[in-house]
């Protein structure tokens, strides 16, 4: 018989949750919109009725454990912080404590980016590395630091925040507060203005309609056709994510870096010029050492399935399982 676990997976623009079996598959599916929720308690109570639903969906009266990948989530808390950037919600959302006390199972919430790290070593690419970095790309950028098959967490359960490491002392203005971190560079919307700016290089006037209108996505494409102006945003996008990414290199000398989100979707208008730049700023000591690689696993999927695996984790921690 088949048991099921959640998986949720939060990005600043949707939440995800599945519900996955124990072979690993994810069977079935609901899409929140997370940028909707203004206050913790709606958003926790939609994501309980999505469990719920989810259920019904295929006749089950019990899930064995709930997993959450979240931005800025804290797994010494069970919660995500409050003032978390890139989130509508600024206020604490304790998950630990209300979906546990709703459905009665095991909850564990990590990073995001942890999850999917979780989920690329279990069932993606990174099944036999000891030491990865996985960088997930989306509204924002996260990271989740494999040394020795663990989750590099630090002394505050939050380490591996690449995508707020600064790569350009002075540059654009961040969510956290900071000017030129790195996520302003090589994220979605970082990505989108690199466009911008390149149109302007190119002496490309974007009405404010068109500006307005421009999705990350609409780069990519345009890069794979060939077009010079989406093909030098990338090229920016390149430039700043392979330094940051030697940098990382330098102190936690990975095997492989994965990239996972909806910029890699632009392929090797991405990678391409990545390899370029992160080999031109690496460490000499590393040369020829690390991989660069898409993940595995399709998109977003690794978050879900690492979430559900941080639940599972979870279920030898429970007090009914003493």
């Amino acid at each position: 018989m088949n048991h099921y676990s959640i998986g949720i997976d939060i990005g600043g623009t949707n939440t995800d949750i599945g519900l996955v079996s124990t072979s690993g598959q994810v069977v079935s599916r609901r899409r929140l919109p997370t940028a909707n929720y203004l206050r913790a308690t709606e958003f926790m109570q939609a994501i309980g009725d999505a469990i719920g639903q989810l259920m019904d969906e295929h006749s089950l009266t019990d899930i064995r454990s709930i997993g959450i990948g979240a931005p800025n989530g804290n797994p010494q808390t069970g919660s995500i912080e409050a003032n978390t950037p890139n989130l509508s919600i600024k206020e604490r959302i304790p998950f630990l404590e209300v979906l546990g006390n709703r459905f009665h199972v095991p909850v564990a919430l990590d990073n995001d980016a942890n999850a999917a790290a979780i989920g690329e070593m279990i069932y993606g690419g990174a099944k036999s590395l000891q030491h990865f970095i996985m960088l997930t790309m989306g509204t924002g950028i996260g990271s989740g630091i494999v040394i020795n098959r663990q989750i590099l967490h630090g002394s505050t359960g939050t380490a591996g925040e690449l995508g707020h490491t600064i790569v350009q002392p002075d540059g654009r203005l961040c969510g956290c507060g900071r000017k030129g971190c790195l996520e302003m560079y090589a994220s979605a919307r970082g990505i989108c203005q690199n466009y911008v700016e390149a149109a302007q290089a190119h002496g490309k006037v974007l009405s404010e309609k068109e500006i307005r209108t421009l999705t990350c996505q609409m780069v990519g494409e345009a890069a794979l056709a060939g077009d010079p102006i989406a093909m030098a945003a990338y090229d920016t996008t390149a430039r700043w994510l392979g330094i940051a990414l030697a940098n990382a290199v330098a102190f936690s000398a990975p095997e492989a870096i994965f990239l996972m989100g909806g910029p890699t979707r632009a392929g090797e208008a991405l990678m391409t010029p990545l390899k370029h730049f992160f080999e031109e700023n690496l460490l000499f000591l590393y040369k020829d050492t690390v991989q660069l690689r898409f993940s595995e696993l399709n998109l977003n999927e690794a978050a879900i399935l690492g979430a559900a695996a941080l639940g599972e984790a979870a279920i030898s921690a429970a007090p009914h399982a003493q």
